[in-house]
């Protein structure tokens, strides 16, 4: 055990039924090792959610770690356990209900455990003032990303109370880094933090372009116009299906109403989202939302994706764009200098769409790290761990191999950015990437 680590036999994971909780529980019952309680409105959803997390992790061995359980036990499992993490959902009614439920059974008996919630995004503070003064400093966010099998970002969030006394907070980190194997990044407690404020930026960004787009192909054009070959595994507003248009609501309202940067406009949310929102059309979960698959009885699938202009589904189109072809062509061979070149080149108004995309992103990115006290680097690992997404300093040493990055940033965004860059000295203070963009820059 590595000096000034945590000593974790058990856990307990409230909201154990949900995709996180479950994925959260088998990570502390693989890598850490652990006891951990399932805990949910009631024991079937706590069983399925052993079951599914099992089958996802395909370990027999954390089969006997992982104890479904409910609510009645609540008092029990958190008084036995070294971390009781919760993983409910993302309203702030929901969670401080538990909260205060956890700190009643606690009582007396809170001592150098980890409270903890894996909010993506609510205020640590807030959620750490439901619990007794003298147990405060030992409540913090631990916001993992899913699947955190694949996602290995862990941002872990102190609070005002973490001053007094940091020793339970380090420890955690040291435990969550070494033991459990996630990338951690330290934040300030801040709307969304670090990984989602630039990732749902993207997204959200992409879901206006694509109503504004909306009679050029929308939902499927944006998506083709910031594909693999721009160096994210998975297009925006796929990624925003896959989480699901009720959490993106979640995230981007609670930005939208607690911020007040250059881009505050970007996080106001399409107007179509709340009409697919309202008909439970929430996406991969709910098996229809932005896109959706019919299976035909002779087991052909028909790909399909929302027409914002009139409101109906409609098959995907496979759009070929000239300068996405050209930059796939080069990198297939290695080529990323000209694929890059094609990117800044090419005047088609998709190319010019994703360069300013590109363009946005990479400040944005350097703009909020800073703004929350991290180092310009904490950008890329979010990225990079959190979305599998070419890091914000690896783009940038990327475009800046083939041409005057402020330079080109002064010729394609808007003036407002243009400041920020310059008043922030983001260009000035960002070091060169510990990540290869190649690795990121799919050729499809």
């Amino acid at each position: 055990m590595h000096k000034s680590m945590m000593d974790i036999h058990t856990v307990t994971v409230l909201g154990a039924n949900g995709s996180m909780g479950r994925n959260i529980a088998a990570i502390f019952a693989s890598f850490g090792n652990a006891k951990v309680y399932l805990v949910s409105r009631n024991i079937e959803k706590s069983i399925e959610a052993k079951n599914k997390a099992y089958l996802s992790v395909r370990a027999e061995s954390i089969k006997e770690k992982m104890i479904p359980s409910d609510y009645t036990h609540l008092e029990e499992c958190v008084k036995i356990s070294d971390v009781i993490f919760e993983a409910c959902a993302e309203e702030w009614n929901v969670k401080a209900d538990i909260h205060r439920k956890i700190a009643d059974a606690i009582g007396d008996n809170g001592e150098g455990k980890v409270f903890c919630s894996g909010t993506s995004g609510l205020s640590i503070t807030k959620l750490a003032e439901l619990y007794p003064s003298n147990y405060r400093h030992q409540f913090m966010g631990i916001h993992m990303f899913n699947p955190p099998y694949q996602m290995t970002l862990c941002e872990m969030i102190p609070t005002i109370y973490t001053e007094n006394d940091r020793s339970v907070f380090e420890s955690m980190k040291k435990y969550a880094n070494k033991i459990l194997y996630r990338t951690v990044v330290e934040t300030l407690d801040s709307p969304a933090f670090l990984g989602n404020r630039i990732g749902f930026y993207f997204i959200n960004n992409a879901l206006q372009m694509a109503e504004r787009f909306k009679y050029s192909g929308g939902i499927d054009y944006i998506d083709s116009i910031l594909g693999p070959f721009t160096g994210r595994s998975m297009p925006p507003l796929i990624t925003s299906n896959f989480v699901g248009l009720d959490v993106h609501k979640a995230i981007i309202e609670n930005l939208y109403n607690n911020i007040n940067d250059y881009a505050h406009d970007d996080f106001a949310l399409p107007q179509f989202m709340n009409v697919l929102i309202d008909e439970g059309k929430v996406g991969k979960k709910a098996g229809v939302g932005l896109y959706k698959t019919i299976l035909h009885e002779n087991g052909m699938k028909i790909h399909q994706v929302y027409d914002i202009a009139h409101g109906h589904y409609r098959e995907q189109i496979q759009y070929a764009f000239p300068f996405a072809k050209d930059m796939i062509s080069f990198l297939k061979v290695g080529d990323y200098a000209k694929a890059i070149y094609v990117l800044i080149e090419n005047q088609s108004i998709e190319a010019r769409l994703c360069c300013e995309f590109l363009l946005k992103y990479i400040i944005y990115s350097l703009a909020k790290a800073k703004e929350l006290g991290c180092d310009p680097s904490a950008a890329d690992d979010v990225m990079a761990a959190g979305f599998h997404w070419c890091p914000p300093l690896a783009l940038l040493d990327a475009i800046g191999s083939v041409t005057d990055f402020e330079k080109l940033c002064e010729e394609r965004l808007e003036e407002k950015i243009v400041f920020a860059m310059k008043n922030l000295s983001l260009l000035k203070e960002a070091p060169k990437s510990h990540y290869d963009y190649r690795r990121f820059m799919i050729a499809k």
